[in-house]
């Protein structure tokens, strides 16, 4: 049985507590979350034998539908921990990737430095997409304008959306993602929701943006149907099929690629950086180093009572926060008398605005049909070719 409850309570195995409204606890006082992360641990995390012959079999597919072109697999890069560790991985395991990096104006100097170095010692070409920034600080703007807690999801989208048009550029069917389920699983949705949603993002930019989304990188439902179930492209998860320390990986990477560290968890975005570190705590209430630090809890990198003194302390300190607090008003073109108005707003949620995932369209709707018809007819059809072909061979009896 689960529990909800108005008063404050915060989990008895992690630092999950009650500034995400979803959460519930069993009579232990045990978080949904980390339920959840029992249950993903167990169903979809192989840091053992399984796990290598599913590496080695992703592998062995990515160098078979890679021959003939210059790059077998596509890669994000950052500059952050788990696509850095990622890069030199697939260098590691014989792949030939193109790593893909996006520009948003706000990288800090340690993320470039980190990129510049693994893509030189590993001999990693790179593409980097640019973003037009007049449009993407309008969508920045309107996001906070909007008062959802999710203002990370233009970046978010982009890069996807990028990654996608790289790989159908280049003829490449595997995209290697740094994603794991490890150290990023027990984000509230109700801290960020919306990320895959064109129709929510196009709907907050032109209620709250000052210009339109002409170069926007951007995928719709659609978009994610043909790519995956037409184009046969496949998201591979290499960090979930072994065992991913994120503190071993930051010392490995500090020793062998020059590697430097900047701070919190994707605190290699300036905007992250204070968004995380500022806005999200101020005005929702909600601290990522929660969900973060509960994760290392439950795959035992740290105790729970090193993490609630880590908790204890402000994300950022004082001269941090105004430094960083009128570069990025400035850049982002609005006054101190707007952003005070954006943190006085009353918080909303994704489930306020139109989107795709509440209303699906008809024509994403009348697609999947399609594919599900033709995908079991075509099941059907090998299922009644077996018999011909054991006949064929003599081995039918």
């Amino acid at each position: 049985m689960t529990m909800t409850s108005s008063r404050y309570q915060i989990c008895t195995r992690c630092i999950m507590d009650t500034s995400d409204p979803d959460i519930t606890f069993d009579q232990s006082g045990v978080c949904c979350h980390c339920r959840n992360y029992d249950r993903v641990m167990r169903d979809y995390v192989f840091a053992n034998a399984e796990g290598q012959r599913k590496l080695q079999a992703a592998v062995a597919e990515i160098k078979a539908a890679g021959r003939g072109h210059r790059y077998d697999c596509i890669i994000g890069l950052s500059g952050g921990v788990d696509s850095s560790y990622v890069a030199w991985l697939v260098k590691s395991l014989g792949l030939r990737p193109l790593a893909v990096h996006l520009d948003n104006g706000w990288n800090t100097e340690a993320a470039v430095r980190n990129i510049e170095n693994i893509v030189t010692l590993l001999g990693i070409d790179l593409y980097t997409e640019v973003l037009d920034w007049e449009e993407f600080r309008s969508l920045q703007v309107a996001f906070l304008r909007a008062s959802t807690p999710d203002c990370e999801i233009p970046t978010d989208h982009a890069i996807t959306a990028t990654l996608f048009k790289v790989a159908m550029r280049n003829k490449v069917k595997f995209i290697v993602s740094g994603g794991n389920f490890v150290t990023e699983l027990m984000v509230p949705l109700s801290w960020s929701d919306g990320h895959t949603d064109w129709k929510y993002i196009r709907t907050i930019n032109e209620k709250f943006g000052d210009r339109p989304l002409k170069t926007f990188p951007h995928y719709t439902f659609f978009d994610k149907t043909y790519y995956f179930r037409l184009k046969g492209i496949k998201l591979v998860s290499p960090l979930n099929w072994i065992e991913y320390d994120k503190f071993a990986a930051i010392e490995f990477m500090k020793s062998e690629l020059g590697w430097v560290p900047y701070g919190g968890k994707h605190f290699e975005s300036v905007y992250t950086r204070f968004y995380q570190g500022y806005i999200l705590p101020r005005k929702f209430g909600a601290d990522k180093r929660r969900p973060h630090l509960s994760c290392l809890i439950n795959d035992k990198r740290i105790t729970r009572d090193e993490a609630m003194r880590e908790i204890q302390q402000p994300p950022l300190d004082e001269d941090t926060i105004d430094r960083e607090r009128e570069f990025v008003i400035k850049k982002l073109g609005i006054s101190e008398a707007e952003f005070a108005a954006i943190m006085a707003a009353p918080p909303k949620q994704f489930r306020e605005f139109p989107s795709d995932t509440r209303s699906p369209p008809l024509y994403h709707v009348m697609v999947q049909s399609i594919l599900t018809t033709a995908a079991t007819i075509r099941n059907r059809m090998r299922a009644l070719a077996r018999p011909k072909a054991a006949r064929a061979t003599g081995d039918g009896r």
